[in-house]
């Protein structure tokens, strides 16, 4: 019997997967989690087969849980919306042994259970086009990284400015550039798409 821990935080869709899996025969959803942080308690109380996590998650993401469940034996499943670079390289890096979107069938999901039991990893298509498509290379210089960095703290433009001994039009020419370079349209969209890249060290 696999044992399988899910944790998704939309109710619905955690209800609908613990139904459709447990209709397995030689599967047992042991323990369901809403969040990042009760999927880590859930693994380690239960000492499951298999966790099947969603990436967007409160008080704690799914890639948070995989990277701090990565000396646990249960293999980790990222189950997501999301076909980003960014998130599959976090996850092959935090020793995940199964990606796939949420459109995907539930029969898929099954038979993905199962290969991985038997050593397999399973990443969705979309997912490997989408890494050897973009590389993944952070196109900001070091001083444009320092700068984002302090934006992400929520610094203003005149304290990064006093911080890295800068006038404020220079700062402000910097934040321009990385939103350019970035492809994005302000602070809040810039640090969403620099630590969806995993570029946050």
């Amino acid at each position: 019997m696999i044992r399988i821990v899910i944790a998704e935080d939309q109710g619905m869709m955690l209800g609908a997967l613990g139904s459709l899996i447990g209709m397995e025969e030689d599967m047992e959803v042991v323990g369901m989690a809403k969040n990042g942080e009760e999927a880590i308690t859930l693994v380690k109380e239960q000492n499951p087969d298999v966790c099947i996590m969603d990436i967007e998650m409160p008080v704690k993401t799914g890639l948070d849980a995989a990277e701090e469940l990565n000396d646990y034996p249960c293999k980790i499943i990222m189950l997501t919306t999301f076909a980003r670079s960014g998130y599959f390289e976090r996850a092959r890096r935090a020793g995940v042994r199964g990606y796939l979107l949420k459109d995907s069938p539930i029969e898929e999901l099954v038979t993905s259970i199962r290969l991985i039991m038997d050593g397999r990893r399973i990443y969705a298509p979309e997912l490997v086009d989408i890494a050897f498509d973009d590389h993944g290379e952070n196109p900001l210089t070091n001083r444009e990284n320092e700068v984002l960095r302090l934006v992400a703290k929520g610094r203003t433009t005149k304290e990064i400015a006093n911080e890295l001994f800068l006038t404020p039009g220079t700062v402000r020419n910097y934040i321009s550039t990385i939103f350019e370079k970035l492809e994005v349209s302000n602070r809040i969209e810039a640090i969403s798409r620099y630590k969806e890249k995993g570029w946050f060290k």
